[in-house]
C-alpha cells in the first residue's frame, strides 16, 4: 500500500517510523510519502491560506491551488493505483472499525490535512472520503491522520505478529470485546475468573462470549441492534438482563 498525506507539518509524522508501522515499512508493506503542500503555492510569498471570503471569519482558510497541485503531481506519479482521497474534517462522519476495513483494500491512501478554519470548499472536489475521528475540534488533521493510518495498517497482512489478535479486536466482530487476564492469578485480592484456569475450552469460549456480551450491552448497547444473534447469544443476552434486574 501506499500513503500520501498533505500536511503543512510533515515534521509531525516521524512517528510512524516507529512501531508497528515502521515495522510495516521495513517489510515493504507500505510506502508512506509526506507532502508540505505548502511548497507548491504559486504566490510570490508561498502562503499557503488566505482570508475567506466575505469577512467576519475567525481565521485563515487554506488555499485551493496548492492543494489541487499537490494532488496533481501524486496522480502523474500513481497513475494506475486505485486510490482514496481522504480529508480529514471535524464536520464529517466519524472513523470507525469498518471504514478501516475498507481502506486497507486500497491500493493509495491520500490524506489531505486540514489547518485553520478549514480548507476552501472546492477542495472537496478532489475528495473521495471525508472523516472525522470524533466531535471535538484539533487545531489540525495531522493526529487524525495518525490516528487512522495507525487502525488501518494494523489490519494489513503481515503487520502485526498475531494475525488471530486482528480477528478478535472489539468492533471487528460486532460486539466488545471481553475482559482479559494474564499473570499473577491473585493480584492484591482481586482474582483472574476460575473458569479460565479451568482448561476446559468449550466452557471458556462460553465465558468469553457471555462476557462479551455483557460489556457491550452495557457500554455500547447500539452495536447489538446490527448484530445477527444466536440463539446461543439471545439466551445468554436473557440471562444477564434477568441479573440485572435482580
Amino acid at each position: 500500500m501506499r500513503i500520501d498525506i498533505l500536511t503543512l507539518f510533515p515534521e509531525m509524522f516521524s512517528s510512524l517510523e516507529q512501531a508497528i508501522l515502521g515495522k510495516a515499512k521495513a517489510k515493504g508493506l507500505v510506502d508512506i510519502y509526506l507532502h508540505n503542500f505548502q511548497e507548491m503555492s504559486d504566490n510570490k510569498q508561498k502562503h499557503a491560506d488566505d482570508y475567506p471570503y466575505g469577512g467576519e471569519s475567525a481565521g485563515m482558510l487554506l488555499l485551493p491551488q496548492p492543494i489541487f497541485d499537490t494532488i496533481d503531481k501524486i496522480q502523474k506519479e500513481t497513475p494506475d493505483l486505485k486510490k482514496r482521497v481522504i480529508l480529514l474534517d471535524p464536520t464529517a462522519q466519524v472513523f470507525n472499525q469498518q471504514k478501516a476495513e475498507e481502506f486497507v483494500k486500497e491500493e493509495q491512501l491520500i490524506f489531505i490535512c486540514g489547518r485553520y478554519e478549514g480548507v476552501d470548499e472546492r477542495v472537496r472536489f478532489l475528495v473521495s472520503d471525508e472523516v472525522s475521528i470524533g466531535d471535538y475540534v484539533l487545531t489540525g488533521g495531522e493526529l487524525a491522520a495518525m490516528v487512522i493510518i495507525d487502525a488501518v495498517m494494523r489490519l494489513f497482512p503481515g503487520v502485526l505478529g498475531n494475525e488471530r489478535s486482528v480477528k478478535c479486536d472489539s468492533y471487528s466482530s460486532g460486539l466488545l470485546e471481553e475482559p482479559q487476564y494474564t499473570r499473577p492469578k491473585e493480584f492484591r485480592g482481586l482474582k483472574v475468573p476460575e473458569v479460565l484456569l479451568s482448561g476446559d475450552h468449550e466452557k471458556i469460549r462460553k465465558w468469553r462470549l457471555k462476557e462479551s456480551l455483557r460489556k457491550t450491552c452495557q457500554r455500547r448497547p447500539k452495536m447489538l441492534e446490527k448484530l445477527a444473534l444466536t440463539a446461543e447469544m439471545k439466551k445468554m443476552l436473557a440471562e444477564i438482563f434477568h441479573t440485572k434486574r435482580i
